[in-house]
C-alpha cells in the first residue's frame, strides 16, 4: 500500500521520486515485482488523473503554453509522458483544460507509467 501511496503523492503535489520508492521496494521484496509495479502505476495513474481533473476545473481563458500547443497538436498520446518530471504535470492540467477524452488520456497515462516502472524492474 506504501508504494501506492508514494506513488500517487509523487504525480500530484509531493515532489519526489516514485521510482526510488519502488526501487527500495523491489530490493527489500525482489519477489513482490509485479504487485509493486501494478501498485506503482495504478497510484501514478490516480495521481495523474487527479492533476488531469484539476485541469477541467480551471476556467477556459488560460495563458498558452508550451505544453497546451503540443497537447492541442498530439491529443492523447502525448499523455504517454506525462511521467516526465517537470513537464508531466503541465501535460496533465493541459489534457484536462483541453477536454482530452479522459479515457485515452487514462491509458495513455497508465501505458507510460507503466513503462517507466518496467525499467526499474528492469534495472534493480
Amino acid at each position: 500500500m506504501g508504494v501506492f501511496v508514494a506513488s500517487f503523492l509523487a504525480a500530484t503535489v509531493v515532489p519526489f521520486s516514485s521510482e526510488a520508492v519502488l526501487f527500495g521496494y523491489l530490493k527489500l521484496h525482489p519477489g513482490n515485482a509485479v504487485l509493486a509495479v501494478a501498485l506503482a502505476t495504478a497510484g501514478n495513474t490516480a495521481g495523474g488523473m487527479t492533476t488531469y481533473l484539476i485541469g477541467r476545473l480551471v476556467p477556459e481563458k488560460q495563458p498558452d503554453s508550451k505544453a497546451l500547443r503540443w497537447l492541442q497538436r498530439y491529443g492523447a498520446p502525448a499523455t504517454l509522458f506525462a511521467w516526465l518530471p517537470i513537464v508531466g504535470d503541465a501535460l496533465c492540467v493541459a489534457a484536462g483544460w483541453l477536454r482530452v477524452n479522459w479515457l485515452a488520456a487514462l491509458a495513455c497515462m497508465a501505458a507510460g507509467r507503466l513503462a517507466r516502472y518496467l525499467v526499474v524492474v528492469w534495472i534493480s
